[in-house]
Order: structure tokens, then sequence, then C-alpha cells
């Protein structure tokens, strides 16, 4: 993607590693989303979201959640980006999510097989893990190509062979499947880091 050396129209960057899992790869529709976020910049300042969907196609606020530090800042990014995530756009679980205030948000890594990210708050205790990773790729998306459709974006994609979400201590049900991206042969459980979206 063709674009000048500095490029002022920046939206948020951060990162935004995703577990979306399925009971099965032949299954129609997923059985766990959870899309979290670490903003170092955007419009409406730093924060963390953690958007948890057990029961993504239900209405119910108390299984999808969102745990956060700056509610503002996720109810944007909820509105302007998280609704046109590709496993997002048909769950409605998102339009009635619970903003729950989040106290702490802590990453782990040993570098190389495995990340973790938990986020607490005063009753709940989310702990999400991606293990067995891949090697790490950069990803340029024009902005026709994008989610939004109307930004161009930039990150950083390690891909996941295995991964789980843990909700006050119960394992949410399914796995990760392949997922086609871009032609490369990734899964629906992936980090993506130095992630910057562009007004285009």
């Amino acid at each position: 993607m063709d674009r000048p050396l500095l490029t002022p129209a920046v939206d948020w960057s951060g990162e935004n590693p995703c577990i979306y899992l399925k009971e099965s790869a032949e299954a129609a529709t997923y059985s766990t989303l959870v899309t979290f976020f670490r903003i170092v910049w955007s419009p409406h300042g730093r924060g963390h979201a953690c958007f948890v969907l057990e029961e993504p196609f239900s209405n119910r606020s108390d299984a999808n959640i969102c745990l956060t530090d700056n509610q503002p800042l996720a109810q944007w990014l909820a509105s302007e980006f998280v609704q046109y995530f590709g496993a997002f756009r048909q769950a409605p679980g998102l339009k009635t999510v619970h903003y729950v205030p989040l106290s702490e948000a802590s990453p782990a890594a040993d570098g190389r097989e495995f990340y973790s990210e938990r986020c607490r708050a005063a009753d709940f205790d989310v702990h999400l893990f991606w293990e067995h990773l891949g090697d790490p790729y950069m990803v340029e998306v024009p902005r026709e190509k994008s989610a939004t459709s109307r930004h161009a974006m930039v990150s950083v994609v390690v891909d996941a062979r295995a991964a789980k979400v843990i909700v006050n201590g119960r394992q949410a049900p399914g796995r990760p499947v392949p997922r086609d991206f871009f032609g490369h042969q990734s899964t629906t459980a992936f980090l993506a880091f130095s992630e910057t979206w562009l007004r285009a």
C-alpha cells in the first residue's frame, strides 16, 4: 500500500490479541469470542478493554461483558471497530455487553511458546492464554480490505495453535480453528502487537 512517510491520521495504536473459539472446525457459529485491547494512543486516551462474549448470539449481558478502565474508549472501540470484525458482525451479544470497571490487566509471556493476559474486576477474573506460538509476521491492510472499510491497518501478528479463555475459574467452550488470513494459513487465536488503525 502506497502511503506518505508521515501519516497523521491515526485513530488508535496499541495491542489487540484475539481468541475466537468454535466447538469444531465445521461449526457454523462461534461459541466464545474475545478481543482484548491495550491502547497506548486514541482520541479517548489510553486504556484497556477486554470484550468476552460467552454467549455471542444471545442478549444476556451477564454472559457478555467488557472489562475496562476507560469506558468511553471501550464503547468507541465497540461501535467504531469491534462490530465490524468478521467474527463479531453477526453477534448480537456485543450490542448488550455489560461494561465492568477493570482493576488490573497484566500480561505474561516466555517470548516464544505462550502469552497470557489476566484481567481482574470486582466480580470477574478473566485469564486468556495463547499457546504454541508461530513466527511473527507483519500485515499491512489497505482500506478496501480492512474490517471497517474506512481504515488502513498495520500490525505484527503471531498465530497461536492453541488457546483458552478462563472466566472465574471456568473454561469457556470451544477451541481455535484454522482460518485463511489474506492467503496465509492462520488460526482464530492470534496476537496482534504494534497495531495501528489509520483513517484512509
